[in-house]
């Protein structure tokens, strides 16, 4: 389903401010459905909102991004952008974290560094454009995974999610306000975008959410975990089948996507084998 977030965007033929309005707004109701449904409160600390406001806002900042540096070139490329947020989290996590830095995975980030190297070798000024907005796509991504990291320990995810997602609609509303794009253009769309929308936010946003929170107490975080890093081979394939992305990406993309990939899957085992051996640590200091 994250998968095909990216194909989405080609797909939805609107601009990428309201594929993420109508995304953060659907994905929204959806929830606040399902915490009716199985009697939820909806109350949460006070002083956890303006941490939550903000990384609401990233959130937005990280969709809007995406799906417009996808609009820009490819869907292939854009995920491929989004991958690199590892790269990113190196450096955050040890100041927001206060986890010792790791240069192991910095090493790894300079590989990913080198893989884009090979993607962009023959760009045009307008993918290299994209390139520059995906990367910033990753970095809003990082931040807002290192910052619910640290909200997790304190709120349930369910209701992070929630509010986050109903911050970022505010503030996407408030600009479309003030730009003078929130009028009644916005609900102009065929029924092949309103279906694909629907598709975005229930079943790629928030039922996958849901879902996946399920999934980890059943396979555990490692199995989840090295399935969702590995969205850039689901969302390739798919834009080869659904999109014919292969006429438009030459063997350079396909190279630095192999190098890239193989650097993201590769932190998730490490990774895994390193919280193995604290926890194995931990029990035996006990």
């Amino acid at each position: 389903m994250w998968g095909f977030t990216g194909i989405l965007g080609k797909l939805i033929k609107l601009d990428a401010v309201l594929i993420v309005w109508y995304r953060v707004f659907i994905a929204a109701l959806f929830l606040a459905f399902f915490f009716l449904f199985t009697k939820k409160s909806f109350k949460i600390d006070r002083k956890h909102w303006w941490k939550i406001i903000i990384v609401g806002l990233i959130v937005a900042c990280h969709w809007l991004t995406f799906y417009y540096a996808i609009q820009l070139s490819t869907a292939s490329l854009g995920i491929l952008c989004l991958s690199t947020t590892t790269l990113h989290v190196t450096w955050l996590e040890p100041i927001v974290m206060k986890r010792k830095f790791s240069w192991l995975e910095f090493g790894l980030g300079a590989v990913v560094i080198y893989g884009i190297y090979f993607v962009s070798g023959d760009f045009s000024a307008k993918e290299l454009n994209a390139l520059y907005i995906g990367l910033t796509s990753a970095l809003c991504a990082a931040m807002f995974a290192v910052f619910n990291g640290r909200l997790v320990q304190d709120l349930p995810s369910t209701h992070i999610t929630f509010y986050e997602l109903v911050v970022g609609f505010i503030g996407i509303s408030i600009f479309l306000l003030l730009t003078g794009k929130l009028d009644a253009s916005v609900f102009n769309m065929t029924y092949s975008d309103f279906g694909w929308l629907l598709f975005l936010g229930i079943l790629c946003t928030s039922f996958a959410f849901l879902v996946t929170m399920d999934i980890v107490k059943r396979l555990g975080a490692f199995t989840v975990s090295l399935s969702i890093n590995l969205e850039p081979v689901y969302t390739i394939l798919l834009a080869i089948v659904i999109l014919n992305e292969h006429k438009l990406l030459n063997i350079n993309f396909y190279i630095g996507s192999v190098i890239i990939i193989f650097v993201v899957v590769l932190n998730g085992i490490i990774k895994h084998f390193q919280n193995k051996k604290l926890n194995l640590k931990t029990k035996n200091h006990e």
